[in-house]
């Protein structure tokens, strides 16, 4: 899937413009204004802001009743991607879920191998999680920043893969439930696998 199909196509030209063969912007103007998506409607924008961050406040309070912080960097990255982008292929469950899992075990490895904390050695293990996710079409860039987390953080593996990988399956699940509470907004997911 391309995201090309998401950018804003060229603005028909107005009668006037038409008749007069001129386009009423100027051609610098046209190239400044580039490619970039439509700005969303106040009203989808507001669903997807606060779907995310409804996800977020979930996450940090299940992190205050289990005593363990579930709420990390990268996964507010990713609640990001699902809610505000989710045609992206990067904001699809099996990016989601299976991109987090390999950042991690990416980090994990890294770390084994390497002086813990070294952000050389970060840089390392966010490098090894794309050359992970790519040939196993998982591309999620916040699992780059899973890997990291564990290379400089060291959490101990047995609680946080379980919190990590429980907390990206509500990431999906609470953007298929949110696309399908506000009538017109895009369905979640383009596809599960």
């Amino acid at each position: 899937m391309s995201t090309d199909t998401a950018l804003r196509p060229e603005p028909a030209p107005t009668a006037a413009a038409a008749g007069s063969g001129s386009d009423e912007r100027s051609p610098r103007r046209r190239r400044m204004a580039g490619r970039a998506p439509a700005r969303p409607a106040p009203a989808a924008a507001f669903h997807n802001v606060s779907a995310a961050t409804a996800a977020l406040l979930g996450l940090v309070a299940i992190g205050a009743v289990i005593h363990e912080p579930v709420l990390i960097p990268p996964l507010a990255a990713s609640a990001a991607l699902v809610h505000c982008a989710p045609a992206l292929p990067l904001a699809q469950p099996r990016s989601v879920v299976v991109g987090h899992l390999l950042g991690a075990a990416a980090g994990y490895a890294v770390a084994a191998v390497a002086a813990q904390g070294s952000a050389w050695a970060a840089a390392l293990a966010a490098g090894l999680t794309l050359a992970l996710t790519t040939p196993a079409r998982t591309p999620h860039s916040p699992a780059c920043a899973t890997a990291v987390v564990i290379v400089l953080q060291a959490p101990e593996p047995g609680r946080f893969v379980p919190l990590l990988c429980g907390s990206a399956v509500l990431l999906v699940v609470t953007a298929f439930a949110a696309s399908r509470v506000r009538r017109g907004s895009p369905r979640y997911p383009a596809y599960w696998w």
